[in-house]
């Protein structure tokens, strides 16, 4: 059962909207799909997507900085993070 939701949650978009070579943007971190389709979300599938964005902009930046090879980034290869809101 989907707990009762009296906010919206807000779309991660910040306005830079160019897509990366996997398909992220990069400026919210969302693929595609999760774009396109966040009004159709539920409240609930939309606090996972952004913990998902998180997470990728974090694997982004250890890459970038060169802690982890870019080869070895997976989408669920580290463990999720807990929500910050």
């Amino acid at each position: 059962m989907e707990q009762l939701e009296f906010f919206t949650v807000p779309s991660p978009c910040i306005g830079v909207c160019t897509v990366d070579n996997k398909g992220y943007c990069q400026g919210c971190m969302r693929k595609r799909e999760e774009r396109f389709n966040w009004l159709t979300f539920t409240p609930t599938q939309q606090r996972h997507i952004i913990k998902l964005c998180k997470q990728r902009y974090y694997r982004k930046r250890l890459a970038l900085r060169g802690h982890i090879p870019v080869q070895q980034i997976e989408e669920d290869s580290l463990p999720p993070q807990g929500d910050l809101f």
